[in-house]
C-alpha cells in the first residue's frame, strides 16, 4: 500500500475536467497549495496543506464515487511526499515536471472540443494580441496548434490573456504553453496550416499530407478533416457561424439545449465498443444490452469466448457509441470496475457466437429520441421506473427491486396518467445491478423500463 502522503493522485481526468472542477472537489477538507494537472495522461497531482488533510479526503472517497461532470475520478496517494515543482494551478502543462521558457511560439491544446477549429478561427483568437506570423494545427494529445508571432512579447501577452479560456461558450478550451521550437515551417496555406507572411503558398491536397513533423508534436501536424453531418449552427466570441456535426440533431438540440453533454466531441464514426473487466460469472448479453440501451440502439452483442471478461457491443451509430463510452468508462458492475473503449472492429459480423438486437422492441431510441438522450448520464444511486401496471403499490416495486441492494428511499407517482417510481439505492453499483438485472422484467404482466435518474434526493411531496 502507497505511504499516506499530503499529494494526491488523481486517475481519469478528462479534458472537460478544469483545474476549479478539482478544486471544488476536495476544498471541504483542506488547503490545496499546489496542483498540477497531467493533460497527456488524463492526471493530476495536487497538494494538499498537510497529510491529515489527504488522508480526510481519501477516507471520504473511500465510501463515495468522486464524480465530475457526469466522469467518475479516482484518488489516491502519490508516490510523491511533496510536489517541488514551481507548477502552480492556472497553467497547466503537458508533462507537469517541464516548464518551456517565454518563447515567440504557444503550443495550444485545446480541451472539450465540440465546434471544428480551423486556422481562421484560431487567428480571431490570437491576432487581437499582436501579430501572427504562422499557424499550425494537427492531432496528437487531442486537437493542439502552434501560433507563432512576430514577437516574444506578443506571445507573453496572449499567454497570459487567453490560458483558461473558451472559444465558445462552455466549450474548446485554450491550455497555452511556449514552445521550445525555433521557427515554424509551414509549405501550405488551407485550414489546418497557414503562413499569414507568404500568402502565395499553395494550398494542400486533402489526400497528400506533408511529411515534415515537430519533435515536440511527435507526428506529422497534418491532420485529416472533421467529417461534417447533421448540421447544428453555433455562434460565439464574435466570430462567423460555425458547424457542428450531430446525429440526430433535432433531439440532441431539445435534450441537451444545442451543447453535447460534457467530454463528448459529436463527430465520432465508430459504432463498435470494447467492454473489459467484466465478471463472467455473472454477466450475460442481455444484461449488458439493459445497461448500454440506455445510451443508444443496440444492433448486436458478442461475448469473446477467448476472452470471458470481454465482450463487443455495436450500437446505431458513432455519437451512441460515444456516449456509452464517456458515460460508463470506470462503472462498478457485480464488483469488477469496467473497462469502456472504442473497438477497432468497425462491426460485429452474424455469428452464433454473437445475439441480433437490431430489431428488438426493447430498444430505447426507436422513438422519443429527446426524451431518452436525456436520460444518458453515468450511473447514479437513483432510479426511475416507469411502464408500471396501474394497481401497483411502492412495496411491489421495492419487493421486486431490493435483492440488488440496500433501497435508502423510495417514492410511487403518477405522471401522465401513467405509475411510475424512484427508488434510491444505498451506492451507484447496487443501482446499475438492479438496472441490468430488472430493465425489460415484468410486474403483474406489465415490462417495466428502469433508467438512471439524475435527481439527487426523492421529495416528500
Amino acid at each position: 500500500m502507497t505511504e499516506a502522503s499530503k499529494v494526491l493522485h488523481i486517475r481519469n481526468v478528462g479534458a472537460e475536467i478544469s483545474e476549479n472542477d478539482l478544486l471544488q472537489l476536495v476544498q471541504r477538507f483542506g488547503t490545496v497549495t499546489k496542483l498540477v494537472m497531467l493533460r497527456a495522461k488524463n492526471q493530476a497531482l495536487m497538494q494538499m496543506n498537510d497529510i491529515p488533510s489527504a488522508i480526510t479526503v481519501l477516507d471520504h472517497y473511500s465510501t463515495v464515487q468522486p464524480s465530475i461532470r457526469g466522469r467518475n475520478v479516482y484518488i489516491q496517494f502519490s508516490s510523491h511526499q511533496e510536489l517541488t515543482t514551481t507548477e502552480q494551478s492556472g497553467q497547466a502543462r503537458r508533462n507537469g515536471d517541464q516548464d518551456s521558457q517565454p518563447n515567440r511560439i504557444l503550443l495550444v491544446t485545446i480541451h472539450h472540443l465540440l465546434y471544428p477549429i480551423t486556422v481562421e478561427v484560431l487567428h480571431q483568437v490570437f491576432s487581437p494580441h499582436g501579430f501572427v506570423e504562422k499557424i499550425v494545427i494537427f492531432q496528437k494529445s487531442g486537437l493542439q496548434a502552434f501560433v507563432q508571432y512576430s514577437s516574444r512579447q506578443n506571445a507573453i501577452q496572449a499567454s497570459n490573456t487567453l490560458q483558461g479560456r473558451n472559444i465558445y461558450d462552455g466549450c474548446c478550451q485554450l491550455d497555452i504553453q511556449f514552445s521550445n521550437l525555433p521557427e515554424l515551417q509551414v509549405n501550405y496555406n488551407n485550414e489546418r496550416t497557414r503562413d499569414f507572411t507568404n500568402p502565395s503558398l499553395p494550398s494542400e491536397q486533402k489526400h497528400r499530407l506533408p511529411a515534415q513533423s515537430f519533435g515536440e508534436a511527435g507526428g506529422m501536424y497534418g491532420i485529416q478533416p472533421v467529417s461534417l453531418h447533421h448540421m447544428v449552427s453555433a455562434q460565439a466570441m464574435g466570430l462567423n457561424s460555425l458547424q457542428m456535426p450531430v446525429s440526430n440533431a433535432s433531439a440532441i438540440m431539445e435534450a441537451f439545449g444545442g451543447v453535447l453533454p460534457r467530454g463528448v466531441m459529436g463527430n465520432n464514426d465508430r459504432c463498435t465498443v470494447l467492454v473489459a473487466n467484466l465478471n463472467p460469472e455473472k454477466i450475460d448479453e442481455d444484461k449488458l444490452f439493459n445497461l448500454f440501451s440506455i445510451y443508444g440502439n443496440i444492433l448486436r452483442i458478442k461475448l469473446l469466448r477467448n476472452k470471458p471478461d470481454h465482450a463487443l457491443i455495436q450500437m446505431a451509430d458513432g455519437l451512441q457509441a460515444e456516449l456509452a463510452v464517456n458515460f460508463l468508462k470506470g462503472a462498478l458492475l457485480f464488483g469488477k470496475r469496467l473497462e469502456v473503449n472504442f473497438s477497432k472492429h468497425p462491426q460485429i459480423h452474424p455469428s452464433s457466437d454473437s445475439i441480433d438486437y437490431s430489431g428488438s422492441k426493447l430498444n430505447r431510441f426507436n422513438r422519443n429520441l429527446a426524451k431518452n438522450y436525456r436520460y444518458c448520464c453515468s450511473p447514479t444511486k437513483m432510479i426511475h421506473v416507469s411502464s408500471l401496471p396501474g394497481d401497483v403499490t411502492e412495496d411491489d416495486v421495492i419487493s421486486h427491486l431490493e435483492e440488488h441492494g440496500s433501497i435508502i428511499n423510495s417514492k410511487l407517482f403518477e405522471a401522465n396518467g401513467k405509475k411510475q417510481a424512484l427508488i434510491l439505492f444505498a451506492n451507484e453499483e447496487q443501482a446499475t445491478e438492479a438496472l441490468v438485472c430488472k430493465h425489460a422484467s415484468a410486474i403483474d404482466g406489465s415490462t417495466i423500463r428502469l433508467s438512471f435518474s439524475q435527481l439527487q434526493s426523492i421529495s416528500a411531496s
